[in-house]
């Protein structure tokens, strides 16, 4: 309870502070590519139970139908918006929503899609959908993208295993300086 309170609060604080940013990004989107400001896709939650997550749009419209699931630095789907938008975590914000909605947290194990569940044991797909997601998560914080799978899975175990409110905040604070560390790259 304490951490959805922390959730919401922290939300709140943010979406208020950041929506200046926000109508501005979402201008640079519109006026850089057509095609909607905001990308939401179906993503697997608490319980196993789907939700929409939504992300600023960093791709051209329709990227889905224009080459195979994959990003990489020069996935040419990628709108020069969209590249600084996910160099510097912007495209996450619209997140917040899916926080006050309840569907995720700030920090927890990445959303999944469904078809990722054949990567993982039944066993490892039900405990890590066992908390909500996160916006961030100890592999964000520690890693950021350049953690392998199997780092990021090893994370997202001792994320659940250690997870506290104090904890949560440790993560919040390495995400920013992550950001502050690679955005400028």
């Amino acid at each position: 309870m304490l951490k959805r309170m922390l959730d919401i609060i922290i939300s709140l604080f943010t979406l208020t502070l950041a929506l200046p940013l926000l109508l501005i990004v979402s201008v640079a989107i519109y006026l850089s590519s057509p095609g909607p400001i905001f990308f939401k896709q179906k993503r697997i939650g608490l319980g196993g139970s789907e939700f929409n997550m939504f992300k600023f749009r960093s791709m051209v419209a329709n990227a889905e139908k224009k080459g195979p699931y994959f990003t990489s630095e020069n996935d040419p789907r990628i709108t020069k918006v969209g590249a600084f938008l996910r160099r510097t975590s912007l495209d996450e914000i619209p997140q917040i929503l899916n926080v006050l909605k309840g569907d995720m947290s700030i920090v927890g194990p990445r959303p999944n899609v469904m078809s990722q569940k054949e990567l993982y044991t039944e066993e490892f797909w039900n405990y890590r959908n066992s908390v909500r997601p996160g916006i961030t998560g100890l592999a964000q914080a520690t890693r950021r993208s350049d953690a392998t799978a199997e780092e990021r899975d090893a994370l997202d175990r001792e994320y659940i295993e250690k997870s506290t409110v104090i904890f949560d905040l440790k993560i919040i604070m390495q995400t920013a300086a992550q950001i502050i560390k690679k955005g400028g790259n």
